[in-house]
């Protein structure tokens, strides 16, 4: 049986983001139901596996195409696109955690690390 080596980076305490690194990466969108978000996530998995394969066969128009594949399937999760929160807070996704309203949570995580 295969062991699953996933790690689990700290999320938010809104559960917007999870921190990699210190900066902040939209979280998938939980109002979706657990068969489609593993529905899109099987999706998003194809379409990264093609981009590699387009890379490796230097091939523009696929990998033009995987792009846009990834693309759509992290709209789809809510990962990307509009936000799928509905208090108004403004997105910060890819952003320094220092440099969000997150700044004090995350430097509590760090000293506790």
């Amino acid at each position: 049986m295969k062991t699953s080596s996933v790690k689990k980076y700290p999320s938010t305490p809104d559960g917007r983001y999870f921190v990699v690194r210190g900066r902040l990466w939209r979280s998938a969108n939980p109002a979706l139901t657990e068969e489609e978000r593993v529905r899109l996530t099987l999706r998003l998995m194809a379409a990264r596996r093609a981009v590699g394969k387009a890379l490796r066969d230097d091939d523009a128009e696929a990998l033009k195409s995987a792009r846009a594949d990834v693309n759509a399937a992290k709209i789809a999760l809510g990962e990307r696109g509009p936000v799928w929160w509905d208090d108004g807070m403004p997105d910060y996704n890819r952003h320094l955690a220092k440099n969000t309203p997150y700044a004090d949570w995350h430097a509590r995580l760090t000293e506790d690390a």
